[in-house]
């Protein structure tokens, strides 16, 4: 079995391609192609060092695509703890392993930080390219100054362009340094003081937070605005308002049934019956049907989506990619 740490899977990895990669995995999993199994997520950490609440979440996140030469499992942990500067550690870690779909053998085991957020970036990605008005670089605002704020508009670069970002956290240090990133990578990227201030007037809004609250006032947005929410996962997390839902004229979901169960749609009494798959969009049987359309996409995330992303870092390795070892 071959292991790959974060810079091996760095130099694996390129935005422009794994956008197709992840837009087949949508087509393949709308059109049932895969196998999914429900995967569980558990609070962690309580009683630890006398805590009186868990510390994070651990998630077992298995997958396989139809037609595909091996299969992965995701075992992945989200602390938000993790983000405060005397902690400075990923709010999300990961480990993706790789077996064969023909005979069980292992065949790789992945850092899977970059791959979870490379992955999620292109949700966004594929979502501004399809879904947002207009043609061209789009005017963006990120609420969230994480890995995932800045993964969103590497792969909204990559697959749209964008014109300007506005990047906006509570915490002065942490949008200003995800501002700095962005900018040394050649995108122009501004800190603002508030996410109304992000928000009003851009083409695309993007939230990556751990909000337990809504996280923008949804009066703020444009006409014709698309929202992409990839922070909240359960229940307890929320990142929209219900005037966010009000305006909406359609709401896409990666995983409708999953995304049926969190705080942002069960708060806002949003029926789970207007939750249209993503990949429908990528069929052809969905889309924007005019410029001033108000679009919400919500994420979860799916295994497919790391299996397919796992799938083709080995392809683009060599037989001698990262470090065999013998179990």
């Amino acid at each position: 079995m071959h292991v790959f740490d974060d810079d091996a899977v760095a130099d694996l990895l390129a935005l422009d391609d794994l956008l197709g990669v992840v837009e087949r995995a949508f087509l393949k999993q709308g059109r049932g192609e895969v196998e999914r199994p429900d995967r569980p997520h558990f609070p962690v950490g309580e009683g630890l060092d006398g805590r009186d609440e868990p510390a994070g979440t651990g998630l077992a996140m298995p997958a396989y695509v139809h037609g595909d030469p091996a299969y992965a499992t995701k075992l992945a942990s989200v602390f938000p703890g993790n983000a405060a500067p005397e902690v400075d550690r990923p709010t999300v870690q990961a480990q993706v392993l790789l077996t064969d779909a023909s005979d069980g053998e292992p065949l790789a085991l992945f850092a899977g930080e970059r791959i979870t957020n490379a992955r999620t970036g292109c949700i966004g990605g594929l979502a501004a390219r399809e879904l947002g008005a207009g043609t061209g670089p789009v005017d963006l605002a990120v609420v969230g100054a994480g890995q995932q704020a800045r993964w969103q508009t590497r792969a909204i670069e990559a697959a749209r362009g964008v014109e300007r970002a506005r990047i906006y956290s509570p915490t002065p240090d942490s949008r200003a340094a995800c501002t700095a990133d962005l900018r040394h990578e050649g995108i122009p990227a501004e800190a603002v003081d508030s996410a109304e201030a992000a928000v009003r007037d851009a083409d695309v809004v993007v939230t990556a937070t751990t909000s337990e609250t809504p996280v923008f006032p949804g009066d703020a947005l444009a006409d014709g605005a698309l929202v992409v929410a990839v922070g909240a996962y359960e229940a307890s997390m929320r990142e929209l308002d219900r005037t966010t839902f009000e305006r909406a004229d359609r709401v896409f979901a990666d995983v409708p049934e999953e995304v049926a169960a969190v705080g942002d749609i069960v708060d806002n009494d949003v029926a789970s019956a207007r939750l249209l798959p993503l990949s429908a969009v990528f069929e052809g049987d969905a889309g924007r049907e005019s410029a001033d359309e108000v679009i919400v996409v919500e994420s979860v995330g799916s295994a497919v989506l790391d299996t397919a992303t796992a799938n083709y870092l080995w392809r683009e390795a060599s037989e001698e990619g990262g470090v065999e070892i013998a179990f």
